[in-house]
């Protein structure tokens, strides 16, 4: 990588004593990730060549033989009225609009609403990921009423208040993409397993850069709740998997593409040759540092691994910048949220279940107690990035 030498700042050769292996750090967990249990999945085992030796079993399988089903843990609406089979107003509240992946979901809540023919939903958000607009926003809806609340959580501790507020009206509440606690909202529908995203983001790292590889994160920020879960699953299964890739820093960026692409710059250029990948925690993250990456002349030498749509990454991929994108389809999520939403509404789905009906996806299953899993992650690259459009 000695065509990066020109990118190093005089700081770098300090920075550079501060880097230290995974397992050197103790038990100290990366910036950016939470203080809750952790649970890595099996190791991915690779050959001489950097490619895996025997078949990878997907996040679902190990789920499924590993994880005990605990007892209900969301909370109950306070005496809702019966709407069973009746028509229903939704209002969607995700982090913030205006960004190709919660457009997607957007579109996958209006199919679902059509489908079902007695749904109603409006999507509405601050521009900015902000938790106090996005609070005021749920506010406003609970004093102008609607039946159920759906969102995307920017801090699931700062969100619970105005949350219960609804549960305490009567109101309905599902959360997806990014949960809150789990006494502020009836369901959540989680997009993946945790431990899954993160085992498939390390997995890629030690496939495309060798399992001693030093890396950067840029994130939006520290108590995000699913990016902070993302990362603490990825330390635990790095520490037990591949304990000698060496964690360099974490970063903040919002959700602000420029902010992330300033961000991945300032991670090339203190880091220079030490830096053989870039993680990107969200959807404006993953793009902001594969552009980061072209516009250094890096493509090919630092890997950016992430998670983001595949329309916001398709040029960089098929030009060979970037390997493979980690996400799920961000359409079914917006899609499962309603689906959820209503079969709780009609008395379908209730504490203790496992499992739920939703449209073509089918039948998915409830994991943690009061959560409903989208699936397994999935790997977009370039042989078959373009079959999808969103």
């Amino acid at each position: 990588m000695s065509s990066k030498l020109s990118q190093l700042f005089a700081s770098a050769l300090i920075l550079a004593l501060l880097i230290s292996p995974v397992m050197a750090q103790d038990q100290d967990r990366w910036d950016g990730a939470d203080d809750l249990d952790v649970n890595p999945l099996g190791c991915l085992v690779l050959g001489e060549d950097g490619m895996p030796v025997e078949a990878d079993e997907s996040a679902e399988g190990d789920m499924e033989t590993d994880m005990e089903m605990p007892e209900y843990d969301g909370a109950l609406p306070v005496d809702p009225p019966d709407l069973a089979g009746q028509d229903i107003v939704l209002v969607d509240v995700p982090k913030l609009i205006g960004i190709g992946y919660f457009a997607a979901t957007t579109l996958g809540q209006q199919q679902a609403a059509e489908e079902l023919g007695n749904v109603s939903v409006t999507t509405d958000a601050p521009t900015e990921a902000n938790i106090d607009d996005q609070i005021a926003v749920v506010d406003n809806y609970i004093t102008q009423g609607v039946d159920g609340v759906l969102f995307a959580a920017n801090d699931p501790v700062a969100i619970a208040p105005v949350l219960r507020r609804a549960l305490e009206e009567g109101i309905y509440v599902v959360g997806y993409d990014a949960n809150s606690v789990p006494d502020a909202r009836n369901w959540f529908v989680n997009q993946a397993e945790f431990n899954g995203i993160a085992k498939a983001m390390i997995d890629r790292l030690a496939i495309e850069q060798g399992p001693d590889a030093s890396f950067g994160i840029v994130t939006s920020t520290f108590t995000t709740p699913n990016q902070a879960r993302w990362i603490a699953e990825m330390w635990a299964y790095a520490s037990e998997c591949f304990p000698e890739l060496t964690w360099l820093e974490t970063v903040e960026a919002q959700e602000d593409s420029v902010l992330s692409f300033n961000q991945a710059t300032n991670l090339i250029n203190a880091y220079g040759d030490d830096l053989d990948a870039l993680f990107g925690m969200t959807s404006v993250a993953t793009p902001a540092s594969a552009d980061a990456v072209t516009q250094a002349g890096l493509c090919g030498e630092v890997s950016v691994i992430g998670l983001a749509t595949p329309n916001a990454m398709r040029d960089y991929v098929e030009a060979e910048c970037v390997e493979s994108v980690v996400l799920w389809n961000p359409i079914d999520l917006g899609y499962a949220a309603v689906y959820v939403m209503r079969a709780m509404i009609d008395g379908e789905l209730q504490p203790g279940d496992t499992s739920v009906m939703a449209g073509r996806l089918g039948e998915l299953q409830i994991v943690n107690g009061s959560e409903v899993l989208l699936g397994p992650p999935f790997i977009f690259n370039i042989d078959n990035i373009g079959d999808f459009d969103f």
